[in-house]
């Protein structure tokens, strides 16, 4: 159409004129900024003169002129000179003699367009002869294209490292001229027509590239580097597939067009339906794009990771506290699978034995882990070696530090988990993340390691920030507690000792027999319960905790039963006869609490269960509900933290409570729990003979010890 020729004209016009300023100035620039000593700077110049004549001439003649094809030819010719001095430069024109042949068959080459030109202008009559012409001429311009990439390929594949850093701009900027010159000249033959939109950036694209010729004139130039963000690496790269693609699809419906215009039509058609399906199964597969990432980053970068885009990556997603985003811990867990591409993890964290027990789980809701995900031994293994555990490697039997037998069997047994990075605080294991195998299944090398192991201590100290600052939000909360109850524990003294005496005075001074009857159980009674309530609030004093004496817990659960049986059913699903030392009044107490706590959150009709049982020296009585459960994180943070409820209007005191008077009896409560599921608690208590022996041990140990003295 006549208005794609004419935009067509004007970009070509533009386009030349900022090659030949381009041109022109990176000619001034390395006139005087160039190092003087490069064997290759007067053939550079003459390159940037030679450029910007061409340039001027096509944007003022037109290209068609036989000045324009001269100036091409000597534009061309010391360009490929250029090359030859570069070889000089890097100390090898000796060694490499071979290459002078070629740099004069290439010259003999490109001074074959004069005469072509002579020939033209004879026969300018005979559009065959033209037709015949335009073709040499473009086979010409490619060889002599192929041939000088052929030598910039050989120059710096061969170059030393450190030559490398000279020749690096030069050889792009010479490279990019002679590319789009082959390009250019192949469409051309193949199409039988020059194509219009290549040539009328040509002008623009030659002046940029002599530009880089420029930079790599001086010490300073030649040592910047071009390195790209990795973003802007995949979306050239899917940009150059786009272009590659159409491409093919030009040359080959060209090619087809011999065989008729229908066939073309057909084959485009063929292509395009072709494209949509592709792009359909494959662009929104994360597999594909995971494959295509990790393949370029193998190819293309130094480093698997760009470090400083993964630093600024987990620091946002740390920071990203607002009320709508995932927990601390959970946000913990993204940061770290982010960097691996891993599509899940999780968060352990060691309770006050070291055991390791789920704190949060972040995209993975179906892997079961136990209440205790891993004993002792493993914790104390990764704070000692602080190593990151390859499970893959568990698997197959490699062992490193003794891992393979600390490992949990679940946790091998999980295929999808991939690798345990432990978190390391000033020598002390805060926690530990496991992450999810990447979609794209590679090996982890020594890069994962490094750059896991500083994550891991980074994220450590954020742990170990907010449990500090939990603690010490924890303490002012007691310490306003205590201040209160100080108060209260002084008033209640007051009135308990008033109506002690003034039950006394009214046994000496009351008249009305009946009155006085009266009087005195409401005192008494008053007396009694102000008393029981002082009991209760000393209750963690260490005489209490040491009243303690055989039960029998299926007794104990019996009556627990009868209690709440006119408000909820509470049934037994094994009894067995078992029994434990502790205080009954206490164990009474928190049981009934752990009860009231699976009852509210249970529907009116679901029973709870109580499961009695002995295991070796110690008794169990588990309390079972199928209610609404409750998040790894609020058992680990909030569920045995004071004044931290889930319920509306909750003190969140009771867990607490219950768990130190258990723990005030020698037993420990643990709870494994899931939303949407149900809760689990777990009351363990010694058996007589355990205390006998426990009591055994600790009797004997203060005998040594004298004994130790005296001989001492």
């Amino acid at each position: 159409m006549p208005g794609v020729s004419i935009l067509a004209i004007y970009a070509a016009l533009a386009g030349f004129l900022a090659g030949a300023v381009l041109s022109a100035g990176a000619g001034l620039w390395i006139w005087r900024f160039g190092d003087r000593a490069r064997p290759d700077r007067l053939a550079v110049l003459a390159a940037c003169g030679l450029t910007a004549l061409w340039c001027s001439l096509v944007a003022s003649i037109g290209g068609d002129e036989a000045a324009v094809a001269l100036a091409e030819t000597s534009r061309n010719v010391v360009l490929v000179v250029v090359i030859f001095c570069l070889f000089s430069a890097d100390g090898r024109d000796e060694s490499l003699k071979p290459t002078r042949p070629v740099v004069v068959t290439l010259v003999l080459v490109e001074l074959m367009h004069p005469i072509l030109l002579i020939f033209d202008g004879r026969f300018s009559g005979f559009p065959e002869i033209a037709q015949l012409s335009f073709e040499v001429s473009a086979v010409l311009h490619m060889l002599v294209a192929i041939g000088a990439l052929v030598l910039l390929h050989n120059l710096y594949a061969g170059a030393a490292p450190s030559s490398r850093r000279i020749l690096r701009w030069s050889g792009i900027g010479l490279a990019g001229i002679f590319a789009y010159d082959l390009n250019l000249y192949t469409i051309a033959y193949l199409s039988g027509e020059e194509p219009e939109a290549l040539l009328a950036a040509r002008g623009l694209v030659t002046g940029a590239m002599i530009g880089l010729l420029a930079f790599g004139s001086n010490e300073a130039g030649a040592g910047m580097q071009f390195r790209p963000s990795r973003a802007v690496t995949f979306q050239t790269l899917s940009l150059l597939v786009i272009g590659s693609y159409l491409l093919v699809m030009l040359l080959v419906t060209r090619s087809l067009e011999a065989l008729g215009e229908d066939i073309a039509r057909a084959s485009q058609m063929i292509f395009l339906v072709g494209a949509i399906l592709a792009a359909i199964a494959f662009l929104p597969s994360g597999r594909v794009r995971g494959w295509f990432k990790v393949t370029a980053t193998k190819h293309l970068f130094q480093h698997r990771y760009d470090y400083r885009e993964e630093w600024l990556r987990f620091t946002r997603t740390i920071g990203l506290g607002t009320s709508a985003s995932p927990s601390f811990h959970e946000r913990a867990v993204k940061a770290v699978a982010d960097i691996t591409d891993s599509p899940a993890g999780l968060l352990l964290v060691p309770n006050e034995e070291a055991q390791l027990e789920l704190s949060a789980r972040w995209n993975w809701p179906m892997i079961e882990v136990p209440g205790i995900a891993a004993e002792y031994a493993l914790s104390g293994l990764l704070e000692q070696h602080s190593f990151i555990v390859d499970l893959d490697e568990v698997r197959a039997g490699t062992d490193h530090h003794g891992e393979v037998a600390n490992v949990p069997a679940w946790l091998v047994e999980a295929e999808d988990a991939w690798a345990l990075v432990p978190l390391i605080h000033f020598d002390r294991l805060v926690g530990t993340i496991i992450l999810a195998r990447p979609r794209i299944e590679r090996r982890l090398d020594w890069e994962d390691f490094d750059l896991l192991r500083v994550v891991g201590q980074q994220l450590a100290s954020y742990l170990a920030e907010q449990s500090g600052q939990q603690a010490l939000m924890d303490a002012s909360r007691f310490d306003e507690f205590n201040r209160r109850m100080a108060f209260v524990m002084h008033d209640i003294k007051n009135l308990a000792s008033q109506l002690s005496l003034l039950s006394a005075n009214a046994q000496k001074h009351a008249d009305n027999p009946d009155f006085r009857a009266d009087m005195l159980v409401t005192l008494r009674k008053s007396s009694e319960k102000l008393t029981a309530l002082l009991e209760r609030l000393g209750r963690y004093g260490p005489g209490h905790a040491q009243q303690v004496r055989e039960v029998e817990l299926s007794a104990l659960a019996a009556s627990i039963c009868d209690r709440f049986k006119r408000l909820h059913p509470v049934t037994l699903a094994r009894n067995d006869p078992v029994l434990v030392v502790a205080n009954p009044e206490a164990l009474e107490q928190a049981l009934i609490h752990l009860v009231q706590n699976a009852i509210d959150a249970s529907e009116a009709d679901v029973p709870v269960c109580l499961h009695i049982a002995q295991d070796g020296l110690t008794g169990e009585i588990e309390i079972i509900d199928s209610g609404r459960g409750m998040s790894p994180e609020f058992v680990r943070s909030g569920l045995f933290k004071p004044f931290v409820s889930s319920k509306e209007g909750g003190f969140g005191i009771g867990a607490f409570e219950a768990r130190e008077m258990i723990k005030a009896m020698g037993g420990r409560l643990q709870v494994e729990s899931r939303e949407g599921v149900g809760t689990r608690f777990s009351v363990t208590l010694p058996v007589p003979e355990a205390a006998r022996l426990l009591a055994g041990a600790t009797a004997t140990q203060p005998e040594t010890n004298s004994e130790t003295d005296e001989v001492a």
